[in-house]
């Protein structure tokens, strides 16, 4: 896989270490156990894989490219980045302006850009509406434009179940960035609607099979479709995509329950007529991560620390797959663990911060979970791991660790 350019204050001294030891033994990622880090009083569990992915590094480069070749120009970013406070922040130091925000809410009038300005795009893609306007304005966009090819992946995709007369079926947040611009390709060619869920899913397939009136799709999607979508037209040929950082195992559940919808509307032998059976559009990071979260959870352990942006989807997945056996903490940096004895977390189903007393609790050794999102950088998993360190009495230094590693 292609070598990024990308600061080294992103890399690590550790992290980055022990991930590239286990590149070395599991080159093809056969195996998902973690990496247990043993300090004695405390043990760490790294993930097997986490942390920045092949589109992250790809923008990074680009963003910092366009600052090193356009000294004496403005540029703008269309909105953050990626879904990290700190890489996005270095990127405003470096005297990069967002034109918007993550909701697509203006910062900056288009009026204000100008054609000889810079402008990047984010990993996420855009809207062709959004490209429609800098070509308008002759910026040149494609030098500079840091889609993740996973992303155009999921919109070739659409282009092509719209090239044969079936629906799109966009498994996603309806409001992130990537859904937006997916929603917004995909509509270039299909009708198209958007599931959040499964509860959404359940709510479309019970219309699809006349269990619901068809008036109840304009309240449940009327936001969430394509002008003119017909749900008596098209609903009867439909296929699944996703945004590529939602979890696997609903993408695909969804998928699975859309095929059953179809068969026991249309029958089995005209199946392929009705739905199309696309491969999962979930990106390998993301699959990657989660799967080696699964390898986590099947370790014992007292509490996991998860990693990454609050806004970050694949990110609050890891925190829905570990919650749902250990307390799990959801941090930005090493900022938010205050003490040993409170850690300022995120809870990402109620959009708050909480404080947690006595989070590292009395048993020893204790057993930590550690792992991050697709958009944080090893440095601050790094930093993280210091800190909850510091905490206690290590029988053995890092540099110890990696030398027994290589050895």
């Amino acid at each position: 896989m292609k070598k990024f350019d990308i600061p080294t204050f992103y890399r690590s001294s550790f992290i980055s270490q022990i991930k590239n030891s286990r590149k070395i033994t599991d080159p093809r990622k056969k195996d998902f156990t973690p990496t247990t880090i043993d300090f004695g009083e405390v043990q760490f569990l790294i993930a097997r894989h986490f942390g920045f992915c092949y589109g992250v590094e790809n923008a990074i480069e680009i963003a910092y490219k366009a600052v090193e070749e356009n000294p004496n120009k403005t540029i703008y970013l269309l909105s953050q980045m990626i879904h990290n406070p700190a890489v996005n922040n270095d990127l405003r130091s470096k005297g990069i302006k967002f034109i918007m925000d993550t909701q697509g809410n203006q910062f900056i009038p288009w009026k204000e850009i100008k054609s000889e300005d810079i402008v990047i795009i984010p990993a996420f893609g855009t809207t062709l509406e959004t490209m429609k306007i800098l070509e308008e304005k002759g910026i040149e966009i494609k030098k500079y434009d840091t889609t993740c090819p996973f992303v155009t992946k999921v919109w070739k995709q659409s282009d092509k179940l719209g090239s044969k007369g079936y629906s799109v079926i966009i498994h996603g947040k309806p409001r992130h960035e990537e859904t937006r611009a997916t929603f917004s390709h995909s509509t270039n060619s299909a009708s198209s609607v958007v599931v959040r869920d499964m509860k959404e899913s359940l709510i479309l397939g019970e219309i699809i099979l006349g269990e619901r009136p068809l008036s109840d799709f304009k309240e449940y999607f009327g936001e969430q479709c394509s002008e003119g979508f017909d749900p008596e037209k098209d609903l009867q040929k439909v296929g699944v995509v996703n945004q590529t950082t939602m979890l696997a195992s609903e993408t695909q559940g969804i998928a699975d329950y859309f095929r059953n919808v179809m068969i026991k509307k249309y029958g089995s032998d005209n199946i392929e007529d009705h739905f199309a059976d696309t491969r999962d559009t979930l990106c390998y990071a993301t699959n990657d991560n989660q799967q080696a979260t699964y390898g986590l959870l099947e370790e014992e352990a007292d509490l996991a620390i998860v990693v990454g942006g609050f806004n970050s989807s694949n990110t609050s997945h890891l925190v829905e797959l570990c919650e749902q056996k250990l307390p799990t903490y959801f941090i930005s940096s090493e900022e938010e663990i205050v003490s040993d004895k409170l850690i300022r977390h995120f809870d990402y189903h109620r959009k708050i911060m909480l404080n947690t007393k006595d989070f590292l609790g009395e048993k020893r050794p204790l057993r930590i979970i550690l792992t991050s999102g697709a958009s944080c950088p090893d440095a601050v998993v790094d930093r993280v791991l210091d800190k909850l360190l510091s905490f206690f009495n290590p029988l053995r230094s890092k540099e110890e660790i990696l030398a027994e590693m290589e050895g």
